[in-house]
């Protein structure tokens, strides 16, 4: 068999493989949409099909990774092609914990409508809700940077990621208000610190994604860094 001929396999089960965790990523994108509805809406239904979609995700996470050893094992890449499966691994290793942050959500809600909520806790809900619009716009930028192994949108990701932990802190410290003005609400609004802090891990995963990218592209690891050092590494 040829080299080319095996260059051009290689190409596309990468590209088959990439479609599936784009696929996967869509998928967790939709659960934290869903859970984050089902929270301003007091929905149980769609806090229970967000569950349901858990385990799908679950499982392609384990497909994933199963074809990507056998990628490697077979293959023997190196270099660039080396690092774009190392990415993958942790890519869909990230965008599962996005899904059990969704799933933390959903049962978030379905604890807060068995026990009832204060017609007061609306507010924060609704700066949750503005957190988890910032936290899904963020994933859905790694995505499309993942997709084009974009640097300059992944860096984007990574400036972004600070608006959200502003929020997060912002969120806290109204729930902590709403504790200490009216005892009764403490229960909810302890639930509610639960959410956004998961809604803030979402937008911390759309950051790994984007270090991910920077790696394959780059072949540097940029963990750790600021965004304005890490701009200057990849001059």
């Amino acid at each position: 068999m040829s080299d080319k001929h095996l260059s051009t396999q290689f190409d596309t089960e990468l590209s088959g493989i990439s479609t599936r965790v784009l696929e996967m990523g869509g998928l967790v994108e939709s659960q934290v949409t869903q859970a984050v509805l089902a929270l301003t809406t007091f929905n149980g239904e769609i806090a229970a099909e967000v569950l349901v979609h858990e385990e799908r995700v679950n499982t392609m996470e384990v497909e994933i990774d199963r074809d990507l050893s056998s990628i490697i094992a077979r293959r023997q890449p190196t270099a660039r092609d080396l690092r774009l499966l190392i990415a993958i691994s942790k890519t869909i290793a990230n965008l599962e914990r996005v899904g059990d942050e969704a799933a933390r959500i959903a049962r978030t809600v379905q604890r807060l409508i068995d026990s009832g909520v204060s017609s007061r806790m609306r507010q924060p809900m609704s700066g949750v809700a503005f957190e988890a619009e910032l936290a899904i716009a963020l994933l859905r930028k790694a995505l499309d940077a993942f997709a084009r192994l974009d640097v300059q949108q992944a860096l984007e990701v990574l400036r972004q990621d600070d608006q959200i932990d502003k929020e997060f802190d912002g969120l806290l410290r109204k729930l902590i208000t709403y504790m200490m003005e009216d005892p009764r609400t403490i229960s909810s609004s302890i639930d509610l610190v639960f959410v956004a802090k998961a809604i803030e891990r979402v937008g911390d995963h759309a950051k790994n994604l984007a270090e991910a990218i920077i790696y394959v592209v780059k072949g540097m690891d940029v963990r750790h860094y600021s965004p304005d050092v890490i701009e200057t590494m990849v001059r």
